[in-house]
């Protein structure tokens, strides 16, 4: 039996990747919710926040939050 907890994880910025990798180690992350992208740069183009680009090479399905 899995005595693993579901979690859905919310962070955007560098400093929540680690804790995302906590949880995907030790639970079962089923989500990740993170800001939309956003432009950045010279050239204003679109830049996916650091965790969103993280739970993708994961494979964890992601949901932006719009507010």
């Amino acid at each position: 039996m899995d005595n693993k907890f579901s979690v859905i994880f919310m962070g955007t910025p560098e400093f929540a990747i680690n804790p995302l990798k906590r949880l995907y180690e030790s639970e079962n992350v089923v989500a990740v919710i993170t800001q939309p992208d956003k432009p950045s740069g010279r050239g204003k183009k679109l830049q996916a926040s650091a965790v969103k680009q993280f739970a993708s090479k994961l494979g964890l399905s992601l949901f932006r939050e719009f507010c």
